[in-house]
């Protein structure tokens, strides 16, 4: 098997392991707070990766390298997923997944913004487009006005776009699956702290399908999806793997549908198509 083939299978597991991330959000959330998932999943995640990092014997980050990691752990580690959990508490997975359509077109922006490269102006008009259909969306869901959990998943989707186009700068000198591993280890003392302080007081009260929610986003959606991903991008090029993660959302509708009963209605599935074609556009405008 050569490299590109190689690259696009890993590509397509670590996009597959991602799409399940809010469903499993969802699932958790109807038990646990949304605050105690996120620093459970990154302390769980953190010891994890800490491990892997002393196992391996990765060399440590420089001290250049510090704030670019702290923006990817702020960003990867807790903004998204804390964002993405107080949304789902008033929303469905798939409602959710309309909003992460956008989530390449952010890591795009973001990245011509820190990395200073200057696309063409017709991923301007195709990033516009994308935004407007999302914003049109959840005005008709809303009656006129974008809800809070609306607002909550653009800054996730924000964020994570943030957090996305710094890891790919720091992967170049760090390697992939280390920029996550070091980001969780460098979150670690404060998210394990705060997970004994909010843990629930009646743990035994939890669904199972919560707590399945939470090993999903700890083990999956947190550590093991990124070195799919990562390692997929390194093998088969970003910008061949990176298109792979136009389908996460579909696939995201399809668990959302199965595993959770969510309906999804022609309108929802409309605007995502919309989206991922606005996506696209941009992307190759970017390039």
């Amino acid at each position: 098997m050569n490299k590109t083939t190689s690259g696009l299978i890993n590509g397509f597991l670590g996009m597959l392991i991602f799409s399940g991330s809010l469903p499993a959000t969802r699932a958790a959330v109807a038990s646990f707070d949304p605050l105690f998932l996120t620093v459970a999943r990154a302390s769980i995640a953190g010891a994890l990766g800490c491990g892997l990092l002393l196992v391996f014997r990765q060399v440590r980050p420089t001290k250049r390298d510090l704030a670019a990691l702290a923006i990817v752990s702020l960003c990867v580690v807790i903004g998204f997923p804390l964002l993405t959990a107080l949304a789902l508490q008033h929303m469905t997975s798939a409602h959710s997944l309309v909003f992460i359509a956008l989530l390449p077109l952010s890591t795009a922006m973001f990245a011509v913004l820190r990395g200073g490269e200057r696309p063409r102006p017709v991923f301007w008009l195709f990033s516009g487009l994308g935004s407007l259909l999302v914003i049109g969306f959840a005005l008709s869901q809303g009656a006129g006005s974008a809800s809070a959990a609306d607002l909550l998943m653009i800054s996730a989707v924000l964020m994570c776009g943030l957090g996305y186009a710094e890891g790919a700068s720091l992967s170049r000198r760090l390697g992939g699956w280390q920029v996550i591993c070091w980001a969780l280890t460098l979150a670690l003392p404060l998210s394990l702290i705060a997970a004994v302080i909010t843990m629930p007081p009646a743990l035994a009260v939890v669904t199972p399908g919560a707590w399945a929610g939470l090993a999903y986003v700890s083990l999956f959606s947190m550590l093991i999806g990124f070195i799919f991903w990562y390692r997929g991008l390194a093998q088969g090029g970003t910008a061949a793997v990176g298109q792979l993660q136009l389908l996460q959302p579909f696939f995201g509708l399809g668990l959302a549908a199965a595993l959770l009963h969510e309906a999804v209605s022609p309108a929802l599935l409309a605007t995502t198509l919309g989206v991922v074609f606005c996506v696209a556009g941009a992307r190759k405008m970017a390039r």
